[in-house]
């Protein structure tokens, strides 16, 4: 199953969405909103929905086959509420989170870390964060070949905590067993063919794939 989480940044942020490739649409607070706005299914809402008029809560929680709604006060993010929901209920699903970059700095940091808590490391190889420009994926330790996506032109490895043994293959910038003792980005790399390959032993790192506007 492939599953579509918009979060609330604004849908000229999004990339090109083929909806006939996901079986199951999510909205997490204004993200439900801009999926009926556009004429997506809307299979489960939810959030604090303080980021909406009353009116537009009302169409939200009406339209939508179910609704989580949470509290404003609350220790998870509305984003976070919606991809343990989503991986508790579809546990081997494929997601893609769009709508969580290219709006407020917290936002983006929060969703960014998504891929170093506890809870969602079993779904990591399952779980990608997309907008207009980019698009990110997780790694846990292992030797990895990866694809260039259309249109794309950069790669970026960027070690989220400590990595140890980094290394680069097949890019244009080259890595032998580095240890990289602190969250680093390896920006502005690029594929010379239309794979790429790395590996490392520790940690957890970020490969982004990215275009210029």
């Amino acid at each position: 199953m492939n599953i579509l989480v918009v979060a609330g940044a604004a849908p000229e942020t999004w990339p090109e969405i083929n909806s006939s490739v996901f079986d199951y649409f999510v909205g997490v607070d204004r993200g439900g909103l801009f999926l009926l706005q556009r004429g997506y299914p809307l299979n489960l809402a939810v959030g604090d929905f303080d980021s909406l008029s009353p009116k537009e809560k009302r169409a939200v929680i009406q339209q939508a086959g179910e609704v989580l709604e949470a509290q404003p006060e609350k220790d998870d993010t509305d984003t976070q509420l919606a991809l343990q929901h989503v991986f508790e209920k579809f546990p081997q699903a494929k997601v893609t989170l769009i709508g969580a970059t290219g709006g407020r700095l917290d936002h983006l940091l929060s969703n960014l870390w998504l891929g170093l808590e506890p809870r969602f490391a079993p779904f990591l190889d399952r779980f990608v964060l997309r907008d207009s420009q980019n698009s990110l994926r997780y790694f846990t330790p292992g030797d990895y070949r990866i694809y260039k996506e259309p249109e794309m032109k950069y790669l970026a490895y960027c070690c989220l905590t400590p990595v140890a043994n980094l290394s680069l293959f097949e890019s244009k910038y080259l890595l032998n067993q580095v240890d990289v003792l602190r969250p680093f980005s390896y920006a502005s790399n690029e594929f010379v063919t239309e794979t790429a390959s790395f590996s490392f032993s520790e940690g957890i790192l970020a490969v982004i794939q990215s275009k210029d506007k």
